[in-house]
């Protein structure tokens, strides 16, 4: 669980560059829609592994088909499934879904994590990651991309690639990477500045820094980026 008082800053610029770069090849990040953490939660429990289009579909078909979060809870596990069935792992994702939400239910008294916004973010963090399916990609989002709006950044896997390949950090997991990338970003930087740059990089994953096939001739990083200088490199 990253936090800039744990991992305090190093004197390296790179991210304002990356960032500089990419919003000249990108523009501005569309404005998020900030929903309340209890919804942001669903919605990355929903969203690991599964497309945001989906994730988004998937998340209304919930709202509709159920009404409240209330009614997804006391809702039979079949008909949760039934309901995500689009998103990957439905079947998991349907039990971890109704167990977490019975659980916050049980624990607070009703179902909201409104109350999340009097604790540390650290303490947040750790709140959200006792659930299961919720790691620090989940945690991360609920902080960062919801109402409570704390510094974070979400580790999914196209960031984790991205910041792989670019060498900001060794490879390790989504945690210990946050941990790194946090030491490297500005202190000036705001929660909503760590979102944008997270949705920027995310962008750059999924249209040029694929897994399979990136496109680092046309990769507006190149220049910083020592995978992307290996493969346009002419062999001798």
């Amino acid at each position: 669980m990253a936090s800039n008082a744990l991992f305090p800053q190093l004197e390296d610029h790179r991210l304002e560059e990356i960032d500089g770069l990419l919003r000249e090849r990108f523009g501005a990040p569309a404005v998020r829609e900030r929903w309340d953490p209890l919804t942001q939660f669903i919605y990355s429990v929903l969203s690991s592994r599964t497309k945001t289009e989906t994730s988004h579909a998937v998340l209304k078909n919930l709202r509709v088909r159920f009404g409240t979060w209330e009614g997804v809870r006391d809702a039979p596990v079949g008909e949760i499934e039934a309901a995500i069935a689009d998103a990957t792992f439905a079947d998991t994702k349907a039990v971890q879904l109704k167990d977490a939400l019975q659980q916050i239910t049980a624990r607070v008294g009703t179902l909201t994590l409104d109350f999340l916004a009097n604790y540390r973010t650290d303490k947040v963090r750790a709140w959200i990651e006792q659930f299961p399916g919720a790691g620090p990609k989940t945690s991360a989002a609920v902080v960062n991309f919801s109402t409570l709006r704390r510094k974070a950044l979400a580790m999914d896997a196209h960031h984790l690639r991205v910041a792989h390949r670019l060498g900001l950090t060794p490879r390790l997991d989504a945690e210990r990477t946050e941990e790194r990338l946090m030491r490297l970003v500005p202190e000036s930087w705001t929660a909503e500045q760590l979102d944008d740059h997270h949705q920027l990089i995310k962008k750059l994953g999924q249209e040029i820094c694929t897994f399979e096939a990136p496109k680092c001739g046309v990769c507006p990083l190149l220049k910083l980026c020592p995978t992307g200088q290996r493969n346009t490199t002419s062999p001798d």
